[in-house]
């Protein structure tokens, strides 16, 4: 992806995330998150959950990988938020979709402004976020 491919209202290529206990449980692990809701059904459970929940930072990877898988190996992340609105648990299917809301040049870089979202099967978003994506004024080759 470069600059010249982009405007505002350009889609983001959704990315669709099948979170797994397995998936959850080795993403508690290597983040140092020992919270049983995480990797634990019966605990999970006994909370009130219907089953072991995404670790909120998850949420977070999921709509980070969307935009740079979108942008390119090229691009880079200057910024990033998101916020965590509806839960997610093991066995979901999760879909990161989102539009690019503005775009500008300058310095010799490009700056892709979008606002990105995650929803479950169901519709509903789990997570909103936004994105600042640097990205090439002309093809590179390598």
């Amino acid at each position: 992806m470069n600059f010249s491919d982009i405007t505002v209202g350009t889609r983001i290529t959704a990315l669709e995330k099948h979170p797994t206990s397995v998936q959850l449980f080795r993403y508690s692990a290597v983040t140092w998150n020992a919270h049983l809701i995480h990797y634990d059904e019966t605990h999970a459970r006994s909370e009130g959950y219907p089953s072991i929940l995404v670790p909120s930072h998850l949420h977070g990877c999921f709509l980070v990988q969307a935009v740079l898988d979108w942008a390119g190996p090229h691009a880079r992340l200057r910024r990033f938020r998101w916020q965590n609105k509806q839960l997610a648990v093991a066995g979901d299917v999760l879909t990161c979709t989102g539009e690019v809301t503005a775009v500008r040049s300058g310095d010799g870089v490009a700056i892709a402004e979008c606002e990105l979202e995650e929803r479950n099967q169901k519709g509903e978003v789990c997570a909103p976020g936004w994105a600042v994506v640097e990205l090439p004024l002309s093809s590179r080759t390598e």
